[in-house]
């Protein structure tokens, strides 16, 4: 079967054979999606006219009533999503509902958030601006859509939430979305965007998906368009510097690789809860979605006195984790989601292993429950310990995209802050001590490189919500080498798809351009 591409409110098969997409535990092809005769300037020029015309004479609260809309067809077709996720992704129950139950939950959040703007078009920011001694001329600062395209090049680990939680900012401030998901796991997008088309929530030429290759859809980009994108680094570099992006001043927004980092405080010791909620959080970290995920634990920094102790603890917990075919009962831990990534994986472990020893895995002897070895694409999960982690290197570049993580002592603080900036910026770092001193210090030394801190003490306990897992009203994104992008963060996710100008005349005029408008203030609130 092949999955149409879904451009100017048409269905479009690819010309030829397409690419196969595989099930990564029995190697099964399983559909085949292809972009080949698919014109990515139509795509564009029409997401841009038709759809941005529509979507623009939509107040925030007819928008809002539209992601609403969505949230409910996906709820509706949940499970199909779940076997999708599955045969598709090699996903456990537990995977399948962090990247499906996300995106729901992020579509809802939004479709709140959106009401409260009301019925309005904009918004207007700050106060009237004075600019003449008689007061009959002034001058304020508006934020109107972009009449452009947002268009979503988005990772293979999170095909669903990848998805929605780029387009209901995006949606909702007025702009039509285009998006075109990773190859390997494209399946899943798919069918979402299909429901959603069937089901008639959004206007004509609003939302369009090109499945396989991107080709020439770069070349198209024009003066109003923004380009999201998700993945590694070296490609990120590529789209910066596409010559349609840098001619045209398209606004890029990236989240790339990083080695996130869990920090395991002096006061906390063995028998403590913050040390139990650490070994807690790196175990569920390595395991989730195979470790397939952006903001996972890679480094894990402890005192040199419990650095030997967490390592053990971890690998205690990580022997219980059975690892096999999802559709076995009692599976914890699937596949990655295809064998070039099993690969990459094994390759980044050995690069690893020339610096560090092995605390747990390895792959030596390793059989997943269920499933022929020869053909999927298991990782066992593997635990590292690096002793010297001033002095190494591969610690603090190469990311293991897969269930892997390192245990790395330090010995004071400023060690501590020193090698975790060797990371170069990171999405997230999350820190397990009831040491308000500490913390705070620690904070102010790093801060400026993590998007986001988690910080987790006793009085925390359980309930913080998981240092991977991305909340609609907090921000995602990171510096240097995590992208330099932001996204969500409530409403400031609005404001990629935005663009300031500020408009100068009569008090009267003004008064009358504004009347229209909600106050940005409610972005920042």
């Amino acid at each position: 079967m092949h999955l149409p591409n879904y451009v100017c409110d048409r269905w479009f098969e690819c010309e030829g054979e397409g690419i196969a997409l595989l099930d990564p535990v029995s190697g099964e092809a399983l559909v085949r999606v292809g972009s080949d005769g698919v014109d990515c300037a139509q795509a564009l020029a029409h997401a841009r006219l038709t759809g941005g015309e529509s979507l623009r004479a939509a107040s925030h609260a007819d928008r809002a009533s539209m992601l609403a809309a969505i949230a409910d067809v996906l709820a509706q077709n949940r499970a199909d999503y779940f076997d999708i996720s599955r045969r598709n992704a090699g996903a456990t129950e537990a995977d399948a509902g962090f990247d499906v139950d996300g995106a729901i939950f992020t579509l809802k959040s939004y479709a709140r958030l959106g009401k409260a703007l009301g019925q309005t078009r904009g918004l207007v920011e700050g106060a009237v601006v004075p600019l003449s001694k008689e007061g009959n001329f002034v001058g304020r600062h508006f934020l109107v859509p972009q009449k452009g395209v947002a268009i979503f090049i988005n990772a293979f680990n999170f095909p669903a939430w990848g998805l929605w939680e780029k387009a209901a900012p995006a949606l909702l401030a007025g702009m039509p979305v285009l998006v075109k998901p990773a190859t390997p796991t494209a399946w899943l997008a798919q069918r979402m965007v299909a429901d959603v088309i069937a089901a008639g929530i959004l206007p004509p030429g609003a939302l369009s998906i090109v499945c396989g290759a991107a080709r020439d859809l770069l070349t198209h980009v024009r003066e109003g368009d923004v380009v999201s994108f998700t993945g590694s680094a070296d490609t990120a570099r590529r789209i910066r510097s596409h010559p349609g992006i840098v001619e045209h001043a398209v606004r890029v927004n990236v989240e790339a690789d990083s080695v996130n980092a869990a920090v395991l405080g002096p006061d906390a010791l063995p028998d403590s809860v913050e040390f139990e909620l650490a070994v807690k959080e790196i175990v569920r970290e390595m395991t989730i979605k195979s470790g397939q995920k952006c903001t996972a634990i890679r480094r894990v920094f402890a005192p040199m006195a419990q650095a030997r102790a967490l390592a053990d603890a971890v690998a205690t917990r990580l022997a219980r984790v059975v690892v096999g075919d999802p559709a076995v009962d009692g599976v914890r831990m699937g596949p990655l989601v295809s064998r070039a990534q099993q690969q990459a994986a094994i390759a980044g472990i050995a690069e690893l292993r020339s610096e560090c020893e092995l605390a747990f895995g390895g792959g030596e002897g390793f059989a997943p429950v269920g499933a022929d070895a020869a053909v999927s694409a298991f990782v066992q999960p593997t635990l590292l310990f690096c002793s010297d982690g001033e002095r190494a290197e591969t610690v603090h570049r190469v990311e293991v995209f897969g269930p892997a993580a390192t245990v790395i002592p330090y010995a004071d603080e400023r060690a501590l802050a020193r090698m975790m900036r060797r990371g170069e910026g990171s999405l997230v770092a999350s820190v397990y001590s009831s040491d308000g001193v500490f913390t705070d210090r620690l904070v102010s030394a790093v801060g400026d490189l993590h998007g986001r801190l988690m910080l987790v003490d006793a009085t925390v306990g359980n309930a913080h919500t998981g240092h991977g897992n991305v909340m609609p009203g907090c921000l995602h994104g990171g510096p240097g080498r995590a992208g330099g992008g932001e996204e969500l963060g409530g409403l400031r996710a609005l404001g990629l798809y935005l663009r300031r100008h500020v408009v100068q005349g009569s008090p009267e005029r003004i008064a009358s351009l504004a009347a229209g408008c909600a106050d940005a203030a409610l972005m920042w609130a």
